[in-house]
């Protein structure tokens, strides 16, 4: 006979292996804007993405582990353009993308004896300002509506403070990518423009409105770094600075 467990603890100890397993990865930002959607993650990788694009106007993003999430990904790409094909482009949503992730990765959790180490983002983009829409979709499949911006990954918590503090309803593109650059980073530390992976849900791209930043672009919207004063006291360019 196997070793009893109360259904409790199992669970517990399920949802405890997911979170650890889940926070070891880099974070990833999605902030709403006056043009659309931002999603900005940390990643070094040039070919292993963890943004992408489902369908004309939805955008998928996923922390973790990069096989599971990459799964749910192509399945949703297959299952948005079955759908568009039988029915209609329009009849295509966020909303439904995400109660069906929702119901499998929540079947997984609750049947199978090892959860999704992922969380996952549909994100779409509305004809006018306040029409966008972000499903937070966590391991166990419970779904979060968010409002203006959400933190999927490790730190969450304090991620998001520190994105709150800086972020400003209806700012521009530049205003959002730096928020959400800074909130990344945090107080000791700093992120460069190449370790970023930025995309866009534009509503003045047209039917698609999903767009990869190139490295060039993120360099060019985000402020330059500040440099540190220095005390004349110590040194330097000036008169009485030794050769």
């Amino acid at each position: 006979m196997p070793w009893y467990v109360a259904p409790e603890q199992f669970m517990k100890d399920k949802a405890d292996f997911a979170r650890k397993n889940i926070a070891r990865g880099r974070p990833l930002v999605a902030v709403v804007y006056d043009d659309g959607i931002l999603i900005c993650a940390e990643n070094q990788s040039a070919s292993l993405h963890k943004v992408s694009e489902i369908y004309d106007r939805i955008a998928f993003a996923g922390v973790g582990r990069y096989n599971e999430f990459d799964q749910l990904r192509r399945s949703g790409v297959q299952h948005a353009d079955i759908k568009g094909y039988q029915f209609s482009r329009e009849d295509v949503d966020a909303r439904s993308l995400a109660n069906l992730y929702a119901q499998y990765m929540g079947n997984v959790f609750t049947h199978e004896m090892k959860p999704l180490e992922v969380e996952i983002l549909v994100a779409e983009v509305g004809d006018v300002a306040g029409h966008d829409q972000l499903f937070h979709i966590l391991y166990d499949g419970s779904v979060v509506d968010e409002d203006r911006s959400t933190v999927l990954g490790g730190e969450a918590d304090a991620i998001a403070g520190r994105l709150r503090e800086s972020l400003r309803e209806g700012c521009n593109l530049s205003e959002a990518l730096t928020a959400a650059t800074r909130a990344l980073e945090g107080p000791d530390r700093s992120v460069d423009p190449c370790d970023l992976e930025v995309a866009v849900l534009q509503r003045s791209n047209g039917r698609r409105a999903f767009r990869r930043l190139a490295e060039h672009e993120v360099t060019e919207l985000l402020p330059p770094a500040e440099q540190p004063s220095q005390d004349p006291r110590e040194g330097g360019e000036g008169p009485s600075a030794s050769a």
